[in-house]
């Protein structure tokens, strides 16, 4: 028998008969999302700007789903502000990211620092003459108001997917991500 740890907030999405309701975006924390369709069947999609349609993962009417994530995250070491922000990860730590991922940063130590689903755009691994030999990244955050330099080395950034539902009937998607222990 399978023991689930629920990892993170709940997420509630509306089934509407017809319609792709997409939800906030979350950070991926665990490799499993446990989904449960209640009071309506759906059909489920994940990922960054995605809207479910009658051709994605269907989970009928009060039945349950384990679907798979893909958590990435990365310790941030370094914030360079403007209209786009460039974020420096420690040395030797390369970027689990992508261009085209979205991101969320969670920065304790300096919160204004902080936002939501934002688009990574490029991707810098080269080294330079002047001991520059960290990954780099681009985001599509606007930082230019921060004048405060990033000295938090504890920044935490974490790939951010949306859920979508497309109704066969209406009612809620609750959703869970959970670590799975046991027998599955």
């Amino acid at each position: 028998m399978a023991a689930h740890k629920p990892v993170g907030l709940g997420i509630a999405v509306t089934i509407t008969a017809s319609t792709a309701i997409v939800s906030a975006p979350f950070s991926v924390q665990s490799d499993t999302l446990r989904v449960v369709a209640v009071g309506g069947a759906t059909f489920v999609a994940i990922g960054t700007e995605t809207a479910a349609s009658a051709t994605d993962y269907y989970v009928p009417t009060g039945g349950t789903a384990t679907l798979a994530l893909s958590p990435a995250s990365n310790r941030v070491v370094g914030i360079a502000t403007g209209t786009t922000t460039t974020i420096t990860f420690a040395e030797g730590t390369g970027s689990p990211f992508t261009v085209g991922d979205y991101v969320t940063l969670t920065s304790a130590g300096q919160s204004y620092y902080n936002f939501t689903y934002q688009a990574v755009t490029a991707i810098n691994r080269s080294s330079a003459y002047d001991g520059f030999y960290s990954t780099r990244i681009t985001v599509a955050a606007n930082t230019s108001g921060i004048a405060t330099a990033f000295t938090a080395a504890d920044g935490d950034l974490r790939k951010s997917v949306k859920i979508s539902t497309f109704g066969s009937g209406s009612g809620t998607l609750q959703a869970q991500q959970v670590q799975i222990s046991g027998d599955a």
